[in-house]
């Protein structure tokens, strides 16, 4: 199409879990008349994450042409979409071209995901094949090449396509957020993604367009943010974030020839290919082996003697995390760069957020997952602590306050000021408030039961009851309980097990205390909700410090650099106090059982969790 600009929708979609009839019904409404080309992201007919159903979703060729349907009326425009695809007996997360011929789409290429993540959050090779061949196929528009998510990250199949002949290269991906760095306008994930697109298009002169699921999948949130990028690397157009939308553009394929002429890195690598080619033989053939990192063992877990209290100290190295959140470089331990030598400064920094942007993620994290499944509100136990506002502010935000319940439910020692700060909550968001003591309940069950309980046995039972109140309220008002729990409480085991833990979904699970905190200062919580000592508020006058011996402002540091690899040793090494790291390490190694589901003996091979696996909202 000499002289001809293309005209390209990328367009971001949130996908119903596992109805792939209603995907495609989403994705022939997003077309737009005037457009020449539609981009849709990876796995857009059936979301990602859909584990042991990927088979109940996948199609066939030409179930995805009958799925599709007719071009809609004025828009006959190519759709390039992806899809979990069956093929001779295989299942494959594909990315299809269909063209609109007339009446019908015509389905002219199918490109197979060669890259399978399969670390970290990732497990696609346990539930499909990867592909195995990446080639560039001819459109009405000219030459295009299709990618999907990792495989763009790798700089080989992309070249191969523009050796094939590839004008534009079109990438579906569902790739959820992660970093929300305060310097960062977009989650670290997304910056990945930009560089390496940018990268892409100008390494082989080609325009790449990205589409980016969006929506929330279990916890898990695809940000949006699709890209259009240019021959030279430029960027053309940008989708926006945590919403449906679209990015449209008009590409000069003509501009091609120009910007591989100025810039000849294409022509340079065929010249070179038969030489490379040599080099790859050799370099697949040597008979060597690249060293390999070892992975520490995990400690024996020791369980706690309560819920809340004696945990005993643990031994030996957490097992490393991945050294990307896309890419599977696992380092050992002397690979990593030396811990800073003494706690200071940069340890908070490496833990500081963009609040805003956390924010809006945590906002549609809310709002998707409570409509997800079937719910319109929410219930929450408003404590007067500073999680419970937080959580509280976010689900008015999401909701709306008419829609979210906030429920006080004291005892008879909980502090005056819970009661009182409680308030200046739900006054501040307009929430629906209620006051429901526990009182009278669980001083029955003591009476007459346990009249010698202990004050922490006693607190664990108000805890327990609350959750049993909020579900009940849950019930009465037809809406959807919210969790409250922060990280560094989880990974220190310090709350009451099925009961804090309980509410089906929470905001706030994967940020430390500390991230809490500067997120309550951007929301505007009320000041003396975040400058009063954190407490679970179970035993008079105590607070988490004096249980945990130790606050989360020195807890939270170690925490992340034991999650990042490090071992209890080096941080002390580094400079931390030795009895902080042994009191965070024993509370953190002695308490997974506490993280988990229910442990099941195991004696099928359909165990449920293990051999039959539906993600949580399919």
């Amino acid at each position: 199409m000499a002289d001809r600009v293309l005209q390209v929708q990328i367009s971001q979609i949130k996908p119903a879990k596992g109805d792939v009839a209603a995907n495609a019904a989403a994705v022939r409404e997003a077309l737009a008349p005037g457009t020449d080309l539609a981009v849709f992201p990876e796995t857009v007919l059936s979301g990602y994450f859909v584990e042991g159903a990927v088979r109940e979703v996948a199609l066939s060729a030409g179930e995805l042409v009958r799925a599709l349907g007719h071009p809609p009326t004025g828009c006959g425009c190519d759709v390039a979409l992806g899809f979990y695809e069956r093929h001779r007996r295989g299942i494959y997360n594909s990315m299809a071209y269909l063209a609109a011929a007339g009446e019908r789409y015509e389905l002219l290429h199918v490109h197979r995901k060669v890259f399978l993540p399969t670390y970290g959050l990732f497990e696609e090779r346990r539930f499909v094949a990867p592909g195995l061949d990446v080639c560039a196929f001819d459109t009405r528009f000219g030459r295009a090449g299709m990618l999907v998510c990792e495989d763009l990250w790798h700089s080989l199949p992309a070249a191969v396509l523009a050796l094939d002949g590839a004008d534009f290269v079109l990438c579906g991906s569902a790739s959820p957020a992660r970093g929300f760095r305060p310097e960062q306008a977009r989650p670290a994930n997304l910056q990945k993604w930009d560089r390496i697109a940018a990268r892409t298009a100008e390494e082989n002169g080609v325009f790449v367009f990205v589409s980016q699921l969006v929506g929330s999948e279990g916890g898990k949130l695809f940000a949006g943010g699709s890209t259009a990028w240019g021959p030279a690397g430029d960027l053309l157009a940008r989708a926006p974030l945590f919403a449906e939308g679209e990015a449209r553009v008009g590409a000069a394929l003509d501009d091609i020839g120009r910007i591989r002429a100025q810039q000849p890195l294409l022509s340079d690598l065929r010249a070179a290919l038969p030489q490379l080619r040599r080099s790859l033989d050799r370099a697949w053939t040597a008979d060597w082996a690249p060293g390999t990192a070892t992975t520490p063992g995990s400690p024996t877990d020791s369980a706690p003697g309560s819920a809340r209290h004696g945990p005993t100290l643990g031994s030996g190295d957490p097992a490393s995390q991945p050294a990307s959140p896309e890419r599977p470089e696992a380092l050992g331990r002397s690979e990593r760069p030396s811990p800073p030598r003494r706690p200071g400064p940069e340890d908070y920094e490496a833990l500081a957020i963009n609040p805003a942007l956390v924010e809006a993620a945590l906002v549609e994290f809310v709002r998707e997952e409570t409509s997800r499944r079937g719910f319109a509100r929410v219930v929450i136990g408003v404590s007067g602590g500073m999680d419970s506002a937080v959580s509280l502010f976010l689900a008015c935000k999401a909701l709306g306050a008419a829609s979210v319940f906030g429920f006080r439910l004291p005892y008879a020692t909980s502090s005056p000021d819970a009661l009182s700060h409680a308030e200046l909550a739900l006054k501040a968001t307009g929430a629906h408030g209620r006051i429901l003591s526990v009182s009278a309940a669980v001083d029955a069950y003591v009476e007459e039961h346990e009249p010698s309980v202990s004050p922490a046995r006693r607190g664990n039972l108000a805890a327990r009851l609350r959750s049993v109140v909020l579900f009940d309220q849950a019930a009465k008002l037809g809406a959807l309980p919210l969790g409250t729990g922060n990280k560094s409480e989880r990974l220190l085991g310090y709350y009451t097990w099925h009961a804090d833990d309980s509410p089906p979904i929470n905001p706030l699970g994967d940020l430390f205390k500390t991230q809490v905190a500067a997120l309550a200062r951007h929301l505007g919580i009320p000041q003396e909700i975040i400058d009063k000592p954190p407490s679970a508020d179970l035993v008079r006058d105590v607070h988490d410090e004096d249980e945990l011996g130790i606050s989360y402002d020195r807890a939270d540091p170690i925490l992340h650099r034991l999650l990042e690899g490090y071992s209890p040793e080096a941080l002390v090494e580094g400079g931390f106090d030795e009895q902080d790291v042994r009191t965070v390490w024993g509370r953190l190694s002695s308490t997974h059982w506490k993280r988990d589901l229910p442990t099941v003996a195991l004696l099928s091979d359909t165990a449920i969790g293990e051999s039959y696996l539906r993600p949580v909202d399919y």
